[in-house]
């Protein structure tokens, strides 16, 4: 099982006691994400050097914001910090991330994705990049816009390649291209489709995919805590409405359920957003409640064949919550699932 760090308000240099804990209680991998808060790699690394049995995973780098070689760079750097414990995911992002925030045309996310996934599992694994017509990574190599590459210094055992897919051709890419599939903002009864989307597909690798899923977890009362249905309904109204999410919920026939929400959310009220986020949706994507609750609802994202959940932690709107009981509760939540 994973955790998802940093948490906030807590400096990265304080970590370490939290991370203890939380591998103590059962914890064996940490994940990071990468938005608008701190990268996705430092964190990581540190994690590696405190506690070297960890697996640690890059959950997930644009394929975008970071150029062809310093993304091999970068996951080449993973894989020393944890030889044979990185996981190093690549995904499109969204086009907020991409355009507004890094002024990068973001256009073919599918074709950018796969084209980076081959750069990526040639040359980590000590291959020439170069742009030529006759091969199918001298063909992705050209579309990244690089002529000659090979990486400097190549890992004893490169990072398993992970790509975060929101719509069924990326599942279908993942499905046969990549090490494992890194998935958000869907239920345990999803996952089915997520399996059928994949099915049948031409796997080129020996091994089998890895389903790895993050699981938001908010402590609270239970499923109609106000505080913590107020915190979801937040973070899906500033999630789905960006149309990668939305077309991924669509994808999954929670369309209608999305209605008032777009409509809300392109006249500029983000308030009457929040309020009109159907309860469905709080329930179907959001564990609020005890650790012991909580711990049922990541049982059936076991159950549904996911191999890594990947907890993250919200605090209830409006409630302060301590890093040190974010970590208990995380730590009793683990104790349930034993």
């Amino acid at each position: 099982m994973g955790v998802t760090l940093p948490f906030v308000g807590l400096p990265l240099h304080e970590h370490r006691p939290v991370l203890e804990r939380l591998v103590d209680a059962g914890f064996s991998e940490v994940s990071t994400g990468e938005s608008n808060g701190l990268d996705g790699l430092t964190t990581l690394a540190m994690c590696a050097a405190w506690r070297p049995e960890l697996t640690v995973s890059a959950s997930v780098v644009s394929a975008y914001t970071r150029g062809p070689s310093i993304l091999a760079s970068t996951a080449a750097a993973l894989a020393e910090a944890a030889p044979g414990r990185a996981r190093f995911g690549i995904g499109a992002g969204s086009d907020r991330i991409v355009h507004a925030w890094n002024g990068i045309p973001f256009t073919r996310p599918y074709s950018r994705v796969a084209n980076t996934l081959r750069f990526l599992r040639a040359v980590l694994a000590g291959q020439r990049a170069v742009a030529v017509e006759d091969s199918g990574l001298g063909r992705a190599t050209a579309a990244l816009g690089v002529t000659d590459y090979r990486l400097g210094r190549v890992p004893d055992v490169p990072p398993a390649l992970v790509v975060a897919a929101l719509g069924p051709r990326m599942q279908r890419l993942a499905a046969a291209e990549a090490d494992g599939v890194a998935l958000n903002f869907l239920s345990a009864a999803d996952v089915t489709a997520v399996h059928a989307a994949a099915a049948g597909v031409d796997r080129t690798l020996p091994d089998p995919l890895t389903v790895q899923v993050r699981v938001f977890v908010v402590p609270g009362d239970g499923p109609h805590d106000t505080a913590g249905e107020l915190a979801a309904r937040r973070q899906i109204a500033a999630y789905l409405t960006v149309p990668v999410y939305t077309e991924f919920q669509r994808w999954l026939g929670r369309g209608d359920q999305l209605t008032d929400l777009l409509a809300a959310w392109a006249a500029g009220d983000r308030r009457k957003a929040v309020e009109v986020v159907p309860d469905e949706l709080v329930t179907d994507l959001f564990l609020i409640g005890s650790p012991r609750r909580c711990a049922e609802g990541v049982q059936r994202y076991l159950d549904a064949g996911v191999d890594i959940p990947t907890l993250a932690v919200m605090p209830p709107y409006g409630v302060r919550l301590p890093v040190g009981e974010q970590v208990d509760f995380l730590c009793e939540l683990a104790g349930h699932l034993r």
